[in-house]
């Protein structure tokens, strides 16, 4: 059942393209919020709209609980008796338990048993004669006297010490043997109708609840949870305490059933330690979250209280107070007596105890009436403390002499040969119904039926009526007790205390004030009264207009219940403990899961239509991007037919790929909405948009990092839009990509205030490159570049169709497969990019030439390469590089090289050649710089390092052809890296010799001051007319040494320096040519 406040949504329905996307993904509806829309008073949640219709979905069932308790006191072969008393109904006495059943029909309904009747039924003598430890003890031919077999839905058993709590070995047992309870449960499975189920089960130590229901009844038990709470040694250990079990029948009605055996004891002691036992049990007994129809668990679990029905059983060990255990043992022996046949064994037995007994009294009465009649007062017996439930005993006057004896009190009151009589004397002296007077234990609303059955403690087993007659004579006591509550019974308990507390403050109030002397004056009390206030602000009481068995549930449905039977099992003669039985009647609603389902489709479309259009609502709408053309598979952008999102196409990198949202107000409100922060997985960026989305919302930019873009208002009938950019650039994010730990496919949530949220799938087709790879990847790499591969599927045809999308539709075209794998000498990629940069670079210096020679410009004009010496990979070259042009020109060369097109024709044609070879040179220090193990890798360079060390301590220096030789047969150990190395080499050297100046340039500069340059492979001073050819070869070997060679990180600025010069010291030994070059 959906909890109070849920908002209706309707099921999810197919939408077209046009319609608000992702309509049937559930937002959540926001909490409600102030609108321009009329103000509702009417509103209901959606449990409430269900519950009023529950009359559709809901039956009533009408079932009898059978409760029954038993102290089995660890007697062996107790379990034989089980099934005949409990579910058969057998072993009463009922001239002893006040029951008088003539007509079997009330018992066994229309399936009354042959030889029903109670005159075919095996006598007390006999039945005592043959008593015997481990064999069943009821009367033979007994038919029954209480309901039982089917007539039963739930069976609840609650048994008391199946073990010897008393042993110190079972007390302190860790674990509990299962074998105990499995004789019980055989011995009910043996015993209940074809069909009956164990529905739960809980024991601690001793303490044993079975619970067993009928098919009908089975089906409709949910929620089943069971528990324990010990009391005992230490307070914690299971030798007492209680086991507690709870089910929900029908989905609404709450049930709990507590099996305890509370702490023994006569004194006042042991009395105070019975209350602080049930307080425990109450206070920790803790139940598991209740499922709900729905699915959905309750937040926190429940306690005894929260629910329907609770029904409280076993040995709560209450005694009777403040009388003689003899005159109790005298006065109901007067009664059992009369079950046998006076020449019986039993019977004598009873007669000799009567005897005793009789003594002990006459000897105290004898004793109180010489006090009496040497003139002292009264005496206090203990048994005069009845006087205050039998007000007739103290009103005689007929005598000065005081009865000294509860038989005397029934001899002038009662008729003494009266059960009920007898019981009434001696239900005042109840140390349980004391209690609860007193508010100590069960006090808030625990009830009991009526007591007309003799106390179920203690007996000499085997015998019907024989009270204790070992050494220690108990008294007699109703130990064994059923007791129960319903959920209107703590209410009105609840209620009568608030009552309580309110009136009490009242008077204290008055008194402070004064008035309390003033109880005699009527004025003040009219003063006091107000008819126009009188019953302003009084709560609405659920119980005003129900019967008075009716119990509205937890749930809001109403039930009843009804106690038919309570009575003791006299005639159960194997332990020293009477069991004891109630039967209720139960009427519950019962939830019907099929008409329910139907009531909440119906109730939750009829809520959301009317939520809805008192809320805002905005449909989104996703601009479709078609091909205007058949394209090639690997160009094609034509969004997949099953994908209901924003669907970018074949992303490469650094080229952009744009889409549009418009953004609707179909709603009769305004609405204001905003992109929030998206639901994000461990390995993905949070914020609202991935980091490989620009977002635009009405043309104001938001950082895909933030957590909400700006909020947008429209009125009913407006629209506004949004823009998607995905452009990677990132190359950690293009790393990712190109090793598959990451997609293009994530999801934008946008929030309408008051409204639902929308979630948007977006979702691109990424496009492998060739930058991050490393040499041994890239020389496997075929003709027709990285793109080739990516088409290729694995497979045993000699050809191949692949479904190529376009516009929407499909066509299968033949993919021929691909030629053996070749492996080239070198990156075929790092090759055309150096030979691109080489032949551009000389066009650009020729051209440049031309155009700025001093006769033709008038003034001569420095070129770029003599400002920057390591042009044109100098990043302060390229003073485009942040133009849309420039990462468009980026996007396109990067693709011809990943397609193996030409790189300078993929260019726009608008670009002036400068700006080209600054694309081309900055797509080279891209592929260079993340080029995963460098052309010279790491290990090469700890051999080149070692080898420049022992260069400078030899004593003979080697020239600059025999280090570059060297150098170069490490790196022959590695051909690739070798030839990839000469490719930047060689085209260094080419753009060197042609940016020097010529001698008739040089004679137009300014001649600068001949200066010397820090010797790095033995030369002397430089000439000025080498001088600027010397900078430009030494900024190169700078720049390229940081991305051409791989190392160990250092840790201090010191150390980091003195690495890059001894890489660029590599490096000039392969761009200057000098001597033997």
């Amino acid at each position: 059942m959906a909890g109070e406040g849920t908002r209706a949504r309707p099921p999810s329905t197919s939408v077209s393209t046009t319609s608000s996307l992702m309509q049937d993904v559930p937002g959540a509806f926001q909490a409600s919020v102030n609108t321009s829309g009329p103000d509702r008073s009417d509103f209901v949640s959606l449990s409430q709209a269900i519950h009023a219709r529950r009359s559709e979905y809901v039956r009533p069932k009408h079932i009898r609980i059978k409760v029954g308790s038993w102290n089995v006191a660890a007697y062996k072969g107790a379990e034989k008796d089980v099934g005949g008393w409990f579910v058969q109904g057998m072993g009463v006495a009922e001239a002893l338990a006040g029951l008088k059943v003539t007509d079997q029909t009330q018992v066994h309904g229309e399936n009354i048993p042959q030889q029903a009747g109670l005159d075919d039924r095996e006598d007390v003598a006999s039945q005592e004669a043959r008593y015997h430890k481990k064999q069943s003890t009821l009367p033979r031919n007994d038919p029954g006297s209480i309901p039982g077999d089917s007539d039963i839905g739930l069976y609840v058993l609650a048994l008391q010490e199946v073990v010897d709590i008393n042993s110190v070995s079972e007390a302190l047992r860790p674990y509990t043997d299962p074998s105990v309870a499995n004789k019980w449960k055989d011995a009910m499975s043996a015993s209940l109708p074809p069909g009956y189920s164990l529905i739960a089960e809980s024991q601690l130590i001793g303490m044993l609840l079975l619970i067993y229901a009928s098919p009908d009844v089975a089906k409709d038990v949910q929620s089943v949870s069971t528990t324990s709470v010990g009391t005992g040694i230490a307070g914690y250990m299971g030798n007492k305490g209680a086991v507690t079990a709870r089910i929900v029948l029908g989905d609404t009605t709450r049930l709990v059933f507590i099996d305890s055996h509370l702490s023994a004891g006569t004194d006042k002691g042991a009395l105070e330690r019975r209350n602080w036992d049930a307080a425990q049990v109450v206070a920790r007994t803790k139940f598991e979250p209740i499922k709900d129809s729905m699915g959905l668990n309750q937040s926190s679990g429940e306690q005894i209280g929260d629910e329907d029905f609770a029904f409280w059983c076993g040995d709560l060990n209450y005694r009777l107070e403040g009388i003689p255990g003899d005159d109790v043992r005298r006065l109901l022996m007067l009664h059992t007596r009369n079950e046998y046949d006076l020449s019986q064994r039993s019977a004598r037995k009873i007669e000799s105890e009567l005897r005793s007994a009789t003594e002990a009294v006459k000897h105290r009465v004898e004793d109180r009436l010489s006090v009496y009649s040497n003139g002292s007062s009264t005496p206090s017996s203990p048994a005069r403390s009845a006087h205050d439930v039998r007000s007739s005993i103290d009103s005689r006057t007929s005598t000065d002499t005081p009865p000294t004896t509860i038989v005397d009190e029934l001899a002038v009151s009662d008729d003494p040969t009266s059960l009920q009589t007898t019981l009434l004397s001696l239900l005042p002296h109840d140390e349980l119904h004391q209690q609860m007077k007193l508010r100590a234990a069960f006090y808030d609303g625990w009830r009991e039926g009526p007591i007309n059955f003799l106390p179920t403690y203690k007996y000499d087993a085997g015998s019907v009526g024989v009270f204790d007659s070992s050494e220690k004579k108990r008294a007699p006591s109703w130990c064994d007790r059923i007791l129960y509550r319903t959920r209107r019974d703590r209410l009105t308990y609840e209620t009568k205390i608030q009552e309580e507390d309110d009136a009490k403050r009242k008077d204290d109030q008055m008194r402070a004030s004064g008035l309390d002397h003033a109880g005699n004056d009527e004025e003040i009390l009219y003063e006091l009264y107000d008819p126009e206030a009188d019953g302003v602000g009084e709560e609405y009481d659920e119980y005003d207009e129900a019967g008075e068995n009716v119990v509205v549930t937890k749930e809001g449905f109403e039930d009843s219940i009804e106690l038919e039977y309570y009575t003791a099992h006299q005639r159960v003669l194997s332990s020293d403990h009477k069991p004891l039985d109630a039967v209720f009647k139960l009427k519950y609603d019962c939830v019907i899961p099929e008409l329910k389902a139907k009531v909440h489709a119906e109730v939750a479309k009829e809520l959301d239509k009317s939520e809805n259009e008192h809320r805002p609502s905005v449909t989104v709408v996703v601009d479709r991007h078609r091909s205007d053309s058949v394209a090639s598979e690997e160009n094609s952008d034509s969004d997949p037919a099953t994908f209901d999102g924003v669907y970018f196409g074949n992303v490469r990198y650094a080229t952009a790929r744009h889409r549009y949202l418009t953004i609707a107000n179909t709603g009769r409100v305004s609405a204001t909405f905003s992109f929030i922060e998206r639901p994000h997985g461990a390995n993905t960026s949070s914020g609202l948009a991935p980091k490989w989305i620009n977002l635009k919302l009405a043309d104001m930019p938001s950082a895909s990092s933030s957590k909400a873009s700006q909020s947008v208002t429209l009125e009913p009938g407006d629209t506004a839009s949004a823009e998607l950019e995905v452009r990677i650039f990132d190359m950690h994010t293009m790393h990712a990509l190109n090793e598959g730990l990451q997609e293009l496919d994530d999801i934008l949530v946008l929030r309408v205030e008051g409204g639902r949220d929308h979630f948007i799938p977006v979702k691109g087709c990424w496009l492998e490159n060739t930058l991050g790879k490393s040499i041994n990847r890239l020389v496997k790499i075929p003709e027709g570049g990285i793109r080739k591969l990516q088409r290729q599927k694995p497979g045993g045809s000699s050809s191949r169709s692949k479904s190529v999308r376009e516009g929407g539709a499909s066509r299968e075209r033949s993919v021929s497969p691909p030629q053996s794998l070749q492996v080239s000498s070198a990156p075929r990629e790092l090759y055309k990019l150096t030979t691109a940069i080489e032949e551009l670079a000389g066009r650009v210096v020729a051209e440049w030439e031309m155009t700025h020679s001093s006769e033709e410009v008038g003034a001569y004009v420095l070129a770029p390469w003599q400002t920057h010496p390591a042009w044109p990979f100098d990043q302060q070259c390229w003073t485009e590089r942040n133009g849309m042009q420039w990462q468009d020109a980026l996007g396109e060369v990067s693709n011809a090289l990943d397609c193996d097109e030409p790189l300078e024709q993929s260019l726009p044609p608008e670009l002036p050649k400068m700006q080209r070879l600054y694309v081309l040179a900055n797509l080279l220090m891209l592929f260079l710089e993340h080029m995963s193990d460098g052309i010279i890798t790491a290990s090469q360079w700890t051999e080149i390092k070692a080898l420049m060390t022992e260069t400078e301590t030899s004593k003979r220096k080697p020239s600059l052809e025999e280090q570059r030789t060297a150098v170069q047969d490490i790196l022959a150990q590695q051909p690739s890296h070798n030839i990839s190395l000469i490719f930047v080499t060689s085209m260094l050297e080419r753009i060197i010799a042609e940016t020097t100046p010529t001698k008739r340039q040089k004679d137009d500069l300014v001649k600068k001051p001949a200066g010397t340059l820090r010797r790095f492979t033995g030369l002397g001073k430089l000439s000025a007319e080498v001088a600027e050819e010397e900078s430009s070869l030494l900024a190169m070997a700078r720049m390229f040494a940081e991305v051409v060679i791989r190392s160990e990180k250092v840790g201090s600025e010191k150390a980091r320096i003195a690495v890059a010069r001894r890489k660029a010291e590599v490096l000039v030994l392969f761009l200057r040519r000098g001597e033997g070059g």
